[in-house]
């Protein structure tokens, strides 16, 4: 069949989408690799009525909900291509399957790459996180370690105090402070420390010590680590949508991107802020974009 829209991601952002569709009643090929970026999170917050949700038990209920439209069908693959043709674009899943859709969201979301440090995956997601906002209120008023090498490290510490006043700020090694933000800082009562991180000692998830290469040892009982962000799928480049200077997929304000007929939606086309609520207000708005484009070509017909 030919389907109105085919969105590509199970996260927030095409759940969302897939429930306005379906409730506009567009027939909608929603696929999903059900690998998601948040699984290793023992919980989600900021999402009204959701606080604390854990990921599994908000997909569940999502696609509970999303399902109970008979034209938004579920397809649970791997995508490994897809190509623009006459009647719109054409998906191809690793099993050879091929789905064929008259619009395109991609809301594939992003993927975090972190520094290689030693004992941080055991503790990912129980004691050490990427997200203040997400993962604040349960690290206050601890002594707390935030380790990034960006220039965003500046901003995040000055945000960190709004949680914990016993704060330690690690460059693993970079420059990304410069003596004015240092003094900042310092004046703050927050310790600054750019020698490497060589690893992060903790037991059961809870971190307990930070260790640097210089054999320094500083104990800690949670904290942050900025990661770069890059796509989970490449399929918005290699249509050719325009992209952002921060890697994003380039949309306007309704979430078209350069390349008609394909729409971009959550995390894959802002990167920040990465937080369930926004990826999905995101689907939902892309979602009716979608639906009054399709209204208006069947209009004109």
């Amino acid at each position: 069949m030919l389907y109105d829209c085919a969105i590509i991601g199970g996260g927030p952002a095409g759940l969302n989408a897939a429930l306005v569709l379906g409730r506009a009643r567009r027939s909608v090929a929603l696929i999903d690799n059900n690998r998601p970026r948040n699984a290793v999170t023992h919980a989600s917050h900021g999402f009204i009525t959701r606080d604390g949700v854990t990921p599994a038990e908000f997909r569940r209920v999502a696609y509970e909900e999303v399902l109970r439209y008979p034209s938004v069908h579920h397809l649970q693959t791997e995508v490994v291509s897809i190509t623009k043709n006459e009647s719109g674009f054409e998906v191809l899943d690793s099993s050879g399957h091929r789905v064929q859709a008259r619009k395109l969201i991609l809301a594939t979301g992003v993927k975090e790459i972190f520094p290689e440090i030693e004992g941080f995956y055991p503790l990912y997601g129980k004691s050490l996180f990427n997200c203040p906002y997400c993962d604040g209120w349960e690290l206050r008023d601890q002594p707390l370690v935030l380790v990034s090498e960006s220039a965003v490290i500046f901003h995040t510490a000055k945000l960190l105090l709004n949680w914990s006043k016993d704060l330690i700020v690690c460059t693993n090694g970079q420059t990304s402070l410069s003596d004015e933000q240092k003094e900042r800082l310092y004046s703050k009562g927050i310790i600054v420390m750019e020698q490497p991180v060589a690893a992060f000692i903790g037991h059961n998830g809870k971190l307990e010590h930070v260790r640097f290469t210089d054999g320094t040892q500083v104990p800690r009982v949670g904290g942050f680590v900025s990661p770069q962000f890059v796509q989970s799928a490449r399929f918005g480049e290699r249509l050719g949508c325009e992209r952002t200077e921060s890697g994003g997929i380039k949309t306007d304000e309704a979430g078209r991107t350069s390349i008609p007929g394909i729409y971009a939606a959550g995390d894959s086309s802002y990167f920040m802020p990465s937080q369930l609520i926004f990826a999905a207000a995101d689907g939902s708005r892309t979602a009716a974009s979608v639906n009054m484009d399709l209204t208006e070509e069947d209009f004109n017909e």
